[in-house]
């Protein structure tokens, strides 16, 4: 049965979104079934539309599906994507992860792979604080945590950052070192969260 993996990401202006299709499309082709999900807009129109390059963005994903804690529960693995906020994950995926209260005390979120992606405007902007951020959600969840590490030839040319995939949008959009870099993290959640999946299957006391 193929690995079920939830792509759960907040992109303002269209970045991180970017990384978002391309670890999907990486975790797809090595054989995931994969919903790709955003959550929801929290900053006022006014400020959207202060920023062109925000609103564009807003009105060219409203056909993405909107994430719910029922995604959560179905995914066997999770890769969660947010821009930096000031080195900390963006408010409007924080609420998401924030309601998952009641999933976590049911034991819905652990023993199941996660990894995550970012992007700030230039290399030293917080990525690396915001992806540990993310992780430190995914230790209480129980999660078992899947970064790229230096583990292929795709990681250095697009930062070299270990935790995660992180795209200095000072440069432009992602480009195809950085889109590269997010589909082999796709594929390495897929590698290794489908381990995972089957040792969750057996319970840790039969051994």
């Amino acid at each position: 049965m193929a690995l079920k993996v939830a792509v759960v990401y907040y992109s303002a202006t269209g970045n991180v979104h970017a990384l978002a299709q391309a670890l999907a499309e990486g975790a797809e082709k090595e054989g995931a079934e994969v919903r790709l999900l955003r959550v929801p807009e929290l900053a006022p129109d006014g400020a959207i539309d202060a920023n062109p390059a925000w609103r564009r963005h807003v009105e060219a994903t409203k056909d993405v599906p909107v994430a719910g804690l029922d995604d959560l529960q179905w995914a066997d693995a999770y890769a969660f994507g947010t821009p930096t906020r000031f080195g900390n994950i963006a408010s409007q995926l924080k609420q998401f992860i924030d309601m998952t209260g009641p999933l976590w005390a049911q034991g819905k979120l652990s023993n199941k792979a996660a990894t995550a992606f970012t992007s700030a405007i230039n290399a030293h902007g917080g990525n690396e604080t915001t992806l540990m951020a993310l992780y430190n959600t995914m230790c209480h969840w129980g999660t078992i945590i899947v970064p790229p590490g230096y583990t292929d030839p795709t990681i250095a040319p697009a930062g070299g950052n270990p935790y995660g995939t992180a795209h200095a949008s000072g440069s432009g959009s992602p480009g195809d070192e950085a889109l590269a870099a997010a589909a082999y993290q796709g594929r390495r959640l897929v590698r290794f969260g489908s381990a995972v999946n089957e040792a969750r299957a057996v319970p840790l006391d039969a051994a």
